[in-house]
C-alpha cells in the first residue's frame, strides 16, 4: 500500500526558562540558559493511505506535539516526517485569528489552502451551516466559546476535503449533538478511505474509529499496533496509573524520563 505518513526519529526540544531574563540571555550570549525539555524523543511510525490511527497516552505524553508536527504547524527539532497529500488539523481554535470574525477566518483559511474566490464563495455557506454559528458568524472569534471555536475549525477542515485529517481533542468540547454530527462526518471520511489521525481520551471512540494505535508515553513510543492489541494494554496501564499515589507517579515519570535521555543519547 502507498504511505500517507512516514515519520522517522522525530524529536522535539523546547527550552524552559525561569523568567524573561533567562530567555534574553539565552538569545544574546554564547552560554546556554534555560532547561531542555523534550516533548518527543525518537518517535517513528508509518500510516498507509486509508489508515485510521489513534494517538493515546496520559497528559504530557506528546500527542498534540506530534499532531502539530505531522500537520506542518510545528517544526521537528530532529528527524523527518513525510506527508503525502494535504493534511488538515482540527483542534480547538487551531489556526483561527481571534480579532477576525468567523466568516473572515473561513475566507483566510481557504485562501491559505489555495482556494480561489469563486471556490470560497461556493464552500462558505456549507461551512457556516455545518458550524451552526448562525448570527455569531460575523462576530470576532475571540468572543467565541471553546465549543464554538471547535465547531468552526471542524466545519472548515471537513468541507475542504483533505487527504489526511488530524483530529486533536476537537470532539471533547461543545454539545453532544454536534459531536455526533462530527462523528458521522468522520464515518463518511472513513468510508471514502481517507487517512485519519485521531487524538482523544475517549477509549470508546478509539475502539469505534481506529484501526491502529500509537501509544505515547513522556514523548516516546510505548507501543504501536492494531487496536485490539494495544488498547487492552493501555486500559490495564490506566487502571494501575489511577491507583498510584502522587509519589509513585512522580517516581514512574522520573524513570520514564531517564529512559528518554538514554534513547536520545543513542540517536
Amino acid at each position: 500500500m502507498d504511505k500517507a505518513i512516514v515519520a522517522r526519529n522525530i524529536t522535539k526540544k523546547y527550552k524552559l526558562y525561569h523568567g524573561t531574563k533567562e530567555r534574553l540571555l539565552d538569545l544574546i550570549t554564547p552560554k546556554s540558559f534555560g532547561e531542555d525539555f523534550y516533548a518527543l524523543a525518537d518517535v517513528s511510525f508509518e500510516a498507509e493511505k486509508g489508515d485510521i490511527i489513534g494517538f493515546i497516552g496520559i497528559n504530557g505524553s506528546g500527542k498534540s506535539t506530534l499532531s502539530n508536527i505531522v500537520a506542518g504547524i510545528v517544526p521537528e527539532t530532529a528527524g523527518s516526517v513525510q506527508v503525502n497529500g494535504q493534511a488538515s488539523l482540527i483542534a480547538v481554535s487551531a489556526g483561527l485569528k481571534g480579532d477576525l470574525s468567523g466568516r473572515d477566518n473561513i475566507e483566510l483559511k481557504l485562501l491559505m489552502l489555495g482556494f480561489n474566490k469563486e471556490e470560497i464563495k461556493r464552500l462558505e455557506p456549507d461551512i457556516i451551516e455545518f458550524a451552526e454559528l448562525e448570527k455569531f458568524i460575523d462576530q470576532p472569534v475571540k468572543s467565541y466559546s471553546s465549543g464554538m471555536k471547535s465547531r468552526l475549525g471542524f466545519a472548515i477542515s471537513v468541507n475542504v476535503d483533505p487527504d489526511i485529517l488530524i483530529i486533536d481533542e476537537a470532539l471533547s468540547v461543545g454539545d453532544k449533538a454536534f459531536a455526533e454530527k462530527s462523528l458521522n462526518k468522520m464515518r463518511e471520511f472513513k468510508a471514502k478511505g481517507k487517512t485519519m489521525i485521531f487524538v482523544s481520551h475517549s477509549i470508546g471512540q478509539m475502539k469505534e474509529f481506529c484501526e491502529k494505535i500509537l501509544w505515547l508515553e513522556y514523548g516516546m513510543v510505548r507501543d504501536f499496533g492494531k487496536v485490539e492489541e494495544v488498547i487492552p494494554k493501555y486500559e490495564s496501564f490506566l487502571n494501575k496509573w489511577k491507583s498510584m499515589s502522587k509519589k509513585e507517579k512522580d517516581a514512574y515519570k522520573l524513570e520514564a524520563l531517564q529512559k528518554q535521555q538514554e534513547a536520545l543519547s543513542i540517536v
